[in-house]
């Protein structure tokens, strides 16, 4: 019997003040620390908080995808 194997995705936001792709790692770190066996990010769009004319945090919305375990 063959084995199918099921992918759950969740989303999220991550955010930094370096920039978006430390926003994107932010988020996928974050998730690990309570999702087993991830296995890809899709970065779905990207935003920014804004003081006085500059950019004071990053967003990233991403789907994580992970494998669900049986």
């Amino acid at each position: 019997m063959k084995v199918m194997t099921v992918v759950k995705i969740i989303e999220l936001v991550g955010t930094s003040e370096k920039s978006w792709e430390d926003a994107v790692r932010q988020a996928v770190k974050e998730a690990a620390k309570t999702v087993r066996n991830i296995v890809g990010v899709h970065v779905v769009g990207f935003t920014a908080k804004v003081k006085d004319g500059e950019i004071t945090e990053y967003r990233a919305n991403v789907k994580i995808a992970f494998v669900v375990e049986r």
